[in-house]
Parts: structure tokens; sequence; C-alpha cells
């Protein structure tokens, strides 16, 4: 009983922490992103110099070690980032930010060398260096075994050869983290992860990819022809890249499952304030049966996902969440986030197609989430594996 009382006095004082830390972001949207995101959006990126007011705002990396120059918060405030950008609609943004502050910290904490946590954490957290990871390619998404950029060794480090696509933070990107073959025979357990420095020589950014949504997501190419990397650049041992995507990805997922609850939160509240201004046949649209039904269900909708991501988090923060649980969880929220958003939309009739009407921002933005991450249909299959096996 007494554990039980001070594990609910922390939650007390971080639920405190965390409504204080919620509102100080809150001001920074109003003051830093809100007057301008919708330009970011035509101009298809946010500017680089957003991530360093995100580093002066204490946004960025928020809980890796003060040793690393984090703040060495509870891993809730990193998440409560993600989610008051993706209920303010900033969908493209959030989609980098999260893989700045949420993906590549933890690679470093967990399988880095003390040189290469101290050469790369403090430059994420100040904002010095934006990050990348480098999985995906042409032929390899979800079936990482098939990657074709590949690693030689020679003299005392190793030659990258190789192509990325749909890279967030490509652009601004200065350090990406590459999965790259070092034994092409060997499949899974060839793999290798290399903490690349985009300054080398070798490295080429392709173009900004144009989407159907998160306009504003730096989203690109990226090439490696005969790209020198120094024998520190190699994250943990060889060899066992795989594996450490396979540790690191149930936070990845946890992470999608934020952004798509604070969409779909979003997407709820814009249309709860439209749907008791617009009137049709003389009153508010609200007093439609129609609309009710559909707020109704969307309000349950969102409170079974928030419990699921609620579980998860507590999970997370314990060291028990399994890539099962992460899956079910990223499955469920993605695909709650589209409906949702196309029930939303739906209310506000014609001008929900309209792009002056951020609904619609909404509904583009909440498409992708069912395929980053892992698609809806590799979820299904990872939740499967665990009930029946392969």
């Amino acid at each position: 009983m007494k554990n039980n009382l001070k594990s609910t006095m922390q939650n007390n004082d971080i639920n405190e922490e965390l409504n204080l830390f919620r509102e100080s972001l809150e001001k920074f949207c109003d003051a830093e992103i809100e007057p301008y995101y919708a330009e970011w959006e035509k101009q298809g990126q946010v500017p680089r110099e957003l991530f360093n007011k995100c580093a002066e705002a204490g946004l960025l990396c928020v809980d890796v070690p003060e040793a690393y120059g984090g703040l060495g918060v509870d891993a809730r405030f990193s998440f409560a980032v993600v989610d008051v950008m993706s209920r303010r609609g900033y969908g493209g943004f959030v989609g980098g930010l999260q893989v700045h502050n949420d993906i590549i910290p933890p690679y470093l904490l967990h399988f880095g060398s003390e040189e290469q946590k101290q050469a790369w954490l403090p430059r994420l957290c100040s904002g010095e260096v934006v990050a990348a990871i480098g999985m995906t390619e042409p032929g390899a998404g979800s079936d990482l075994k098939n990657l074709r950029t590949h690693v030689r060794r020679e003299g005392d480090g190793y030659v990258l050869n190789g192509s990325k696509i749909f890279i967030s933070n490509g652009q601004h990107a200065d350090l990406v983290v590459v999965a790259a073959k070092t034994d092409r025979e060997a499949g899974a357990h060839g793999i290798s992860l290399f903490l690349v420095d985009t300054r080398l020589p070798g490295f080429k950014r392709g173009r900004n990819l144009e989407k159907v949504g998160q306009h504003a997501a730096d989203t690109s190419e990226m090439f490696f022809d005969e790209m020198h990397l120094p024998a520190s650049a190699l994250l943990g041992e060889a060899g066992k890249g795989f594996a450490m995507m396979m540790q690191e990805l149930p936070r990845e997922r946890l992470i999608i499952a934020v952004q798509s609850l604070g969409l779909a939160m979003g997407a709820r509240d814009l249309t709860l304030r439209y749907v008791q201004e617009r009137e049709a046949f003389g009153a508010p649209i609200a007093q439609l049966q129609n609309t009710r039904f559909t707020l109704a269900q969307v309000d349950t909708d969102i409170a079974a996902a928030d419990a699921l991501t609620e579980r998860g988090i507590e999970c997370y923060c314990r060291g028990a969440l399994t890539p099962e649980d992460a899956a079910a969880m990223k499955l469920f929220t993605s695909e709650m986030a589209g409906r949702v958003a196309d029930s939303c939309l739906q209310l506000f009739g014609g001008y929900g197609y309209m792009v002056e009407y951020p609904i619609s921002r909404f509904w583009a933005d909440a498409r992708v989430i069912r395929i980053y991450g892992g698609t809806s249909e590799i979820m299904k299959e990872v939740i499967a594996r665990s009930l029946l096996g392969r």
C-alpha cells in the first residue's frame, strides 16, 4: 500500500509538472509556429531555425540525461510535445520532430559508446544537429532484410554505398542513423547501423518529396556514393543492426500512437466548434441527429484510443512495452485517426475539402500514419505471430 501511495504521489507531481510544461508549449506554438505554419505547408518544409527555437524553449530531447545536454525528465514530457503539436494540426513538423526527439536519442543512449554519446547527444539537444533515420529504400520498406545499401571495410574505416527514400528531416539532417548491409549473404544478421555525418564527402541529398499530406514535412531521398566513414561511425556491434531496430521499434510505434490520438482530438475539437456555429435549415447543424451520432462515435473512438495509449505509455515508462502491444496500439490508433478525420471532414461539407479550412489538413495528414512506422498490415502480422507463431 505504501508503494502504491508513493507511486500515486509521484504521478500527481508529474501531472502537475506536465500541465505547466504543456502550458509553456502552447505559448511557444502560439508565438513561433501558428502564425507561419500555413506558409510552411506551401513551402514544403519548416525552416531549419525552428529546431533551434525548440531547443531554446526546452523542447528537444527532453528525456535525454542532463549529462548529455537534455533535461533528464520523464519520457512523458517528450510525448507531450508530440501530443500538443498534433492536436494543433502540425502533423508535418511532428513527423520530423519525433524522429529527432524520440527515435534517434534512444539508439545512441542504448547502443552508443561514450564517445558517440558525447559527440552527438549534446548537439541534438541544442538543435545544432538535426537527426534522421535511414531505413526505407525504394525496394525495401517493411521488409528490412532486403536492404541494398551496403558497407565494406576499407583500412580502419568503412565505405558506404546505396540510397534511402522517404526520410523525415532529409533536407535538414546533419546526422543520419543508416541501416546498411555489412554482410550481404547473412540476411537480417548482416545488417549494421552507422552514424552518418552528412558533411562528409559522398553524401548527397535528393529532392524534397511532394506528398498528399504533411506538406510541411521535410521528406527526402538520400544517396551514398563511396562515402568514407570512420570506424567510430559503427553504432553498437556489426551485424546487430536488425536486433537493435527491433528493440527500438516499440517507442517509435508508441509515439505514432500519441500523434494519432492528438490528431484525432484536434480534428474533433475543430468540428465541435464548427457544428455549433454552422447553420442549416434554420438551426445549428449540431442539432441534427446525424451530427450528434457521428460525434458521439468519434468521441467514443478517441476515448478507447486514449485508454490504450495511456496504458502503452505506462508500460513504456516501466520498461515493459512489448513489440506486440506497441503494434496493437499503433494499429488501433492510426486506423482510428483516419476514421475520425474522415468523419469530421464530412460534417464540414464542401468547406471541409477546402485547404483554407484546417480540418482538410488533419484529414490529409492522417493518411500516412497508417503507413510509416510499419503499415497496418505489418502490425497485424506482428500481432498474429504472437498469437499463432510464424
